[in-house]
């Protein structure tokens, strides 16, 4: 079992050497005080993207299994990827700009799908009990501001730097609006 865990520890830091010669950030978890499925969900929990698990049967294949974050599961696993260092620097660069662009496709999807064009201040209201962000012209005041927060909970997230064409009316004053911006409860 000891000469296991040194050739497991040697691949391991010899895959760290690679990746951080590569340019990738990497952390080696090698503290022994905690299971395995235990560092796998601390190491999800901070957000890493990728984790490379290393055991003896990996180390006598030559290889590693990559699991992304963004994927669960066996789904998310990939086994016997090569140690090689190109192939490996490879692959991992890959799998990154592929979690990159799932989460942030999935990101956009979820802002979309919860965007609602309102037009009022009851249409405002009504988005917000809803759980959703209200989008219409602004041209109120900082009071105007504070009463939405003060009935609502919800307030200016941001001015989109993409406005929507107009012609755009204030959802509190009924006035012409130059923007449009974005409320939303933060949470």
């Amino acid at each position: 079992k000891n000469k296991d865990k040194e050739s497991v520890n040697a691949a391991a830091s010899a895959v760290v050497k690679t990746l951080t010669d590569a340019g990738v950030r990497v952390k080696l978890d090698d503290d022994e005080r905690n299971s395995p499925g235990w560092k796998f969900a601390q190491w999800e929990m901070k957000g890493v993207p990728i984790r490379v698990e290393i055991g003896p049967k990996d180390v006598a294949n030559d290889a590693c299994v990559l699991a992304r974050r963004d994927k669960p599961g066996k789904e998310g696993k990939e086994f016997g990827v090569s140690v090689e260092p190109s192939a490996l620097v490879g692959k991992v660069r890959e799998t990154l700009a592929d979690v990159q662009s799932a989460l942030l496709s999935e990101a956009r999807a979820f802002r979309d799908e919860n965007i609602v064009d309102v037009t009022s201040y009851e249409e405002l209201k009504a988005a917000i009990d809803a759980g959703k962000w209200a989008r219409g012209g602004w041209e109120g005041s900082d009071a105007d501001e504070e009463k939405v927060k003060e009935d609502t909970g919800a307030t200016i997230r941001c001015f989109p730097f993409d406005q929507p064409a107009g012609p755009h009316t204030c959802l509190m004053t009924g006035v012409e609006a130059k923007e449009v911006c974005l409320f939303a409860k933060s949470y």
